[in-house]
């Protein structure tokens, strides 16, 4: 059964970092790219950021190119997202996800995805 359990959301200020963790189960991890995802209340799914099986090869969303950061532990079966100099408006909850077909790259068609992380950025 595949799993992906999401954790380190919490509440920063604004210009603070988090670093999101993701830890998968129940599939061979490195062998599938995997996504962050995003959703605002009333508002549509966002794709942040795709990384592939080896850890060599990123793609975000333009507004998360210059202070987020994929990056996963195949050993540890574990996807991270660091975020720097958050901002108000990265409050939401932030999901992981599996893209569906061994080496293929997703973005919003993922078959997997976690419970989620509420992450809050307030002063």
């Amino acid at each position: 059964e595949v799993q992906l359990v999401e954790s380190g959301g919490g509440l920063v200020q604004p210009g603070e970092s988090l670093r999101l963790s993701c830890a998968a189960s129940g599939f061979t991890f490195s062998s599938y790219h995997m996504i962050w995802v995003r959703q605002a209340p009333g508002k549509g799914l966002e794709w942040i950021s795709t990384i592939n099986g080896g850890g060599s090869s990123t793609s975000y969303v333009d507004s998360a190119k210059d202070r987020f950061t994929i990056s996963r532990d195949n050993a540890k079966n574990t996807l991270y997202l660091r975020m720097n100099s958050l901002k108000a408006e990265d409050t939401t909850v932030y999901y992981c996800a599996k893209c569906p077909k061994s080496g293929t790259w997703c973005d919003t068609d993922f078959d997997y995805w976690g419970q989620g992380t509420q992450v809050t950025v307030s002063s």
